[in-house]
């Protein structure tokens, strides 16, 4: 019996909306038979901050129960999904502070050829996601994974209309991932899945 496909899906979301997509790819790969960890980065925001907006402490208050990310989830894991809101075309700092813990791994070559991709959401249209998640993507190319965007391969990416990974847009906080964007994610996760059992049956022969 063929071992299945360990898959860490490690986010950052501040009002829900990259958890709802982050959510829906664990749900995804564990019914593609993959065992998973949906993990969160650690919140730097001060208290104060995060109260200032009802939907980043409603969020914070209602995801308490989401283990954070660790060093040991990359490792254990043969596909990575990375997801993060934009920040000015850019990844978190919440994200990126987790990224830079990653060194030792990365010294030790102990993240070499395993399976990257990532989504994002935005606030406003064309706020930023291309860049973002080939920001996120960056960080692939410096660890070895090989990275497996979605491009056109499933006809939902004709409708959800990005081919660097899935992506929406929450009008702060306002607009929660539809079936569209959920749908995006869904091909997405089984996309990375697919390539790494494939490339598993290459190693094996």
């Amino acid at each position: 019996m063929e071992t299945p496909v360990n898959v860490a899906v490690i986010y950052y979301s501040a009002t829900g909306s990259v958890f709802k997509l982050a959510k829906a790819a664990a749900t995804e790969a564990e019914k593609a038979g993959a065992r998973v960890r949906l993990r969160k980065v650690r919140e730097l925001a001060p208290d104060e901050a995060i109260a200032t907006s009802e939907g980043w402490s409603e969020h914070v208050a209602t995801t308490q129960h989401i283990m954070e990310a660790a060093l040991d989830d990359l490792e254990w894991a043969d596909v990575i999904l990375l997801g993060s809101p934009t920040r000015f075309g850019l990844p978190a700092a919440q994200l990126k502070q987790f990224i830079d813990t990653t060194g030792p791994l990365w010294g030790q070559g102990r993240l070499v050829d395993k399976i990257g991709s990532s989504f994002t959401s935005t606030a406003t249209a064309h706020g930023g996601q291309e860049s973002t998640i080939l920001a996120m993507n960056n960080t692939y190319y410096h660890w070895g994974c090989i990275i497996v965007p979605p491009g056109y391969a499933d006809p939902i990416q004709f409708q959800a209309g990005n081919p660097y990974g899935a992506s929406h847009i929450s009008d702060n906080g306002a607009i929660p991932p539809g079936e569209l964007e959920l749908a995006a994610v869904q091909f997405q996760t089984r996309r990375a899945i697919e390539i790494a059992e494939i490339l598993r049956r290459g190693r094996d022969t």
